[in-house]
Protein backbone atom coordinates (compact mmCIF):
# COMPACT_ATOMS: atom_id res chain seq x y z
CA UNK A 1 0.00 0.00 0.00
CA UNK A 2 1.46 3.04 -1.06
CA UNK A 3 0.98 6.95 0.96
CA UNK A 4 -2.15 8.00 -1.14
CA UNK A 5 -4.12 4.52 -0.62
CA UNK A 6 -3.62 4.78 3.47
CA UNK A 7 -4.41 8.76 3.79
CA UNK A 8 -7.56 7.63 1.07
CA UNK A 9 -8.63 4.87 3.40
CA UNK A 10 -8.37 6.99 6.61
CA UNK A 11 -10.02 9.85 5.08
CA UNK A 12 -13.15 7.27 4.38
CA UNK A 13 -13.13 6.76 7.63
CA UNK A 14 -12.87 10.31 9.16
CA UNK A 15 -15.84 11.05 7.20
CA UNK A 16 -17.97 7.76 8.07
CA UNK A 17 -17.01 8.93 11.59
CA UNK A 18 -18.25 12.62 10.92
CA UNK A 19 -21.60 11.45 8.94
CA UNK A 20 -22.18 9.02 11.82
CA UNK A 21 -22.01 11.79 14.58
CA UNK A 22 -23.94 14.28 12.01
CA UNK A 23 -26.95 11.69 12.35
CA UNK A 24 -26.64 11.25 15.72
CA UNK A 25 -26.21 15.06 16.45
CA UNK A 26 -29.43 15.61 13.88
CA UNK A 27 -26.72 17.78 12.28
CA UNK A 28 -27.23 18.14 8.50
CA UNK A 29 -23.95 20.23 8.05
CA UNK A 30 -21.92 17.43 9.78
CA UNK A 31 -23.58 14.95 7.29
CA UNK A 32 -22.10 16.58 4.34
CA UNK A 33 -18.94 16.98 5.96
CA UNK A 34 -18.24 13.21 6.30
CA UNK A 35 -20.23 12.44 2.93
CA UNK A 36 -17.37 14.60 0.93
CA UNK A 37 -14.73 13.35 3.36
CA UNK A 38 -15.75 9.90 2.21
CA UNK A 39 -15.86 11.40 -1.46
CA UNK A 40 -12.53 13.13 -1.12
CA UNK A 41 -10.96 9.64 0.73
CA UNK A 42 -12.30 7.53 -2.04
CA UNK A 43 -10.39 9.21 -4.93
CA UNK A 44 -7.34 9.43 -3.32
CA UNK A 45 -7.62 5.61 -2.44
CA UNK A 46 -8.37 5.67 -6.00
CA UNK A 47 -5.04 7.51 -7.33
CA UNK A 48 -3.06 5.50 -5.10
CA UNK A 49 -4.65 2.16 -6.77
CA UNK A 50 -3.71 3.80 -10.04
CA UNK A 51 -0.07 4.67 -9.24
CA UNK A 52 0.68 0.96 -7.74
CA UNK A 53 -1.07 -0.78 -10.95
CA UNK A 54 1.34 1.75 -12.66
CA UNK A 55 4.13 0.85 -10.65
CA UNK A 56 3.33 -3.09 -11.01
CA UNK A 57 3.27 -3.13 -14.90
CA UNK A 58 6.49 -1.00 -15.54
CA UNK A 59 7.87 -3.81 -12.51
CA UNK A 60 6.79 -6.75 -14.65
CA UNK A 61 7.89 -5.39 -17.63
CA UNK A 62 11.14 -7.98 -18.95
CA UNK A 63 14.46 -5.74 -19.44
CA UNK A 64 16.17 -6.32 -22.79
Amino acid sequence: MNEDQVKGVGEKVKGKINEGVGKVTNDPVQEVKGDAQQVEGEARKNVGDAKEDLKDATDDTPKP
